[in-house]
């Protein structure tokens, strides 16, 4: 049955934010990491869309034009990974409410809570990752953009620091209850290496915004 339920995309900021601050377990931490992410991505497009086509930055369209495809791209993707991310936790709360009066009831309910848990790392995950990479996306806007908008890419890195954060907590708090040992080192390995290349990377755009520095067309 294919499930109907509109998205947080349908819904307005107001309902979102609602919706988040009632006393239900979804959306949660995850869903806000993932909307603030497309808020960051939604700025580096507006910076593209303010760029093109003027002639001072003409040097630089190739830049403008993917970032405007990579960050309109991660903006509607962010959005689906806040919608994935409330869905999955009802899995995690439908193996917390499994009965556990016997051995057998026991184990069923311990073997569900894992695999749940295990399935609610990977949109948490994903947001990480791809805050990484509109992360790259602002940083290659720094510089070699509309200097009007310049304080826009500021706030999309900061928005994409702090959702990366995030949702990397949402990812930490799950892998506990996760039995795949494998799974949970591989994890905690990439999460930390993403999250120290997203600091880095904003850290860059915060230098250059800051200098007001002009910087070459990229090579590529």
């Amino acid at each position: 049955m294919i499930d109907e339920t509109p998205g947080f995309g349908a819904t307005t900021v107001d309902a979102f934010t609602s919706q988040l601050a009632s006393a239900e377990p979804v959306p949660g931490g995850g869903s806000a990491a993932a909307v603030a992410a497309s808020l960051g991505a939604a700025l580096a497009v507006m910076v593209g869309r303010l760029s093109e086509g003027r002639p001072r930055y003409a040097a630089h369209a190739g830049t403008h034009q993917r970032a405007i495809q990579a960050g309109e791209a991660a903006r509607r993707r962010f959005i689906e990974l806040a919608d994935i991310d409330a869905r999955v936790y009802g899995g995690y709360a439908a193996a917390m409410k499994l009965p556990r009066e016997t051995d057998a009831e026991r184990a069923t309910r311990a073997a569900a809570i894992a695999q749940a848990a295990k399935a609610s790392t990977l949109a948490p995950l994903d947001t990480v990752r791809l805050c990484e990479s509109v992360a790259q996306v602002v940083e290659s806007l720094a510089g070699r953009s509309n200097v009007n908008a310049a304080s826009d890419l500021d706030v999309a890195a900061l928005l994409l620091e702090a959702a990366a954060e995030g949702a990397a907590a949402n990812v930490r708090i799950n892998l506990p209850a996760v039995t795949d040992a494998a799974f949970v080192e591989e994890v905690q390995g990439e999460v930390a290496r993403v999250l120290a290349t997203t600091h880095r990377v904003a850290a860059q755009v915060r230098r250059i915004v800051a200098d007001g520095t002009a910087r070459e067309p990229e090579t590529a």
